[in-house]
């Protein structure tokens, strides 16, 4: 009963926290869900009890879905511990699950000179990294761009693209949508790159 209780909670948090963060005021709201100002404001301080056939043009309302809205609220992990995956001259460490941030994976990559040189690659949507450490090069099109530590790039993945390493190390930190996370973190066959043996992985 209590997790119920807790759960009723915070959906109507949720329901008010999406509004104010839309900048609707509560008759904004129930205009786009069709329910009256009075039984909307109830909904959200607990006057009224939540039901099914509201929830679900509320959520419509707010942009969002029904189970987004009445996700449980469980005690799960929230800390990520990522395992390095090696290839060589490349070592990548995955700092999102799979399926997060909708639909992005976010990553930390260390480049080194000795990466094997790939063909640039096209694939749709955007990409964007920033640099923490060393200088990376980043082939774009027909151009070569150094790109230093504290900076960002973001460009179109429609463009030939490929990023090096530029005279040592660097460090970078990276975001893929789909594609992106396809294209650069799976291998030909659409499986993501096994680590290898622990005999074969390079020394700390």
């Amino acid at each position: 009963m209590t997790q119920e209780l807790d759960l009723d909670a915070v959906i109507r948090q949720r329901i008010r926290g999406l509004r104010l963060a839309r900048g609707w005021s509560l008759d904004s709201l129930a205009a786009r869900c069709f329910i009256s100002p009075s039984s909307l404001s109830r909904i959200e301080t607990g006057h009224r009890r939540i039901a099914l056939d509201q929830l679900v043009p509320i959520a419509r309302a707010l942009g969002t879905t029904l189970d987004a809205l009445v996700e449980s609220v469980e005690d799960e992990d929230v800390v990520i511990r990522p395992e390095p995956e090696h290839a060589k001259g490349l070592t990548t460490w995955l700092l999102s699950r799979e399926g997060a941030l909708n639909g992005v994976t976010v990553a930390k990559m260390r480049i080194t000179p000795d990466r094997e040189t790939k063909q640039p690659q096209v694939h749709p949507g955007r990409e964007w990294f920033t640099v923490l450490s060393g200088t990376v090069r980043l082939q774009l099109g027909e151009r070569t761009i150094l790109v230093d530590p504290g900076q960002a790039a973001e460009f179109s993945t429609m463009v030939p693209h490929a990023i090096g390493a530029h005279a040592g190390p660097v460090e970078i930190l990276t975001i893929f949508d789909h594609d992106g996370d396809r294209a650069h973190l799976h291998g030909p066959d659409g499986d993501r790159a096994k680590q290898p043996a622990s005999k074969d992985r390079p020394k700390k």
